[in-house]
């Protein structure tokens, strides 16, 4: 297995442009599900951007590995802090993968895992690969 059919094996600037569009465009339509689905809770968003056999391979503790699951689980976060945000720290991507570093937000305002509301400020970080 060589090199010849990636878009690197040219080294015009064309090719080179044409990776960048590529991984531009990855970085792009996560920016967009974290913003629009995670912090904003626009299901259709889940729904365009989801696979149908998309796989969660870190679920949060208690939840499935669906794309329904992680629709369910934002749903129950954002009962418990409906403030929810998720602020992108890093990203970086390598063809269709993008790593994405993010911290999420929020006012603990309803019951979460057990856990009566408190009216703290919560954050915890999260680092994904899509």
């Amino acid at each position: 297995m060589g090199w010849t059919n990636s878009p690197l094996a040219s080294k015009s600037k064309n090719s080179l442009k044409r990776v960048a569009n590529h991984m531009n465009d990855a970085v792009s339509v996560v920016g967009t599900f974290v913003t629009e689905f995670q912090t904003s809770g626009n299901e259709s968003v889940a729904e365009e951007l989801l696979a149908p056999d998309f796989v969660d391979h870190t679920p949060f503790p208690g939840s499935g590995s669906g794309r329904e699951d992680v629709r369910q689980l934002f749903k129950v976060l954002r009962a418990a802090f409906p403030d929810l945000r998720a602020e992108i720290m890093e990203q970086f991507a390598n063809g269709d993968t993008v790593a994405t570093r993010k911290t999420f937000h929020g006012t603990h305002r309803g019951e979460f895992l057990g856990v009566p509301e408190t009216g703290k400020q919560v954050k915890f970080r999260v680092v994904d690969l899509r």
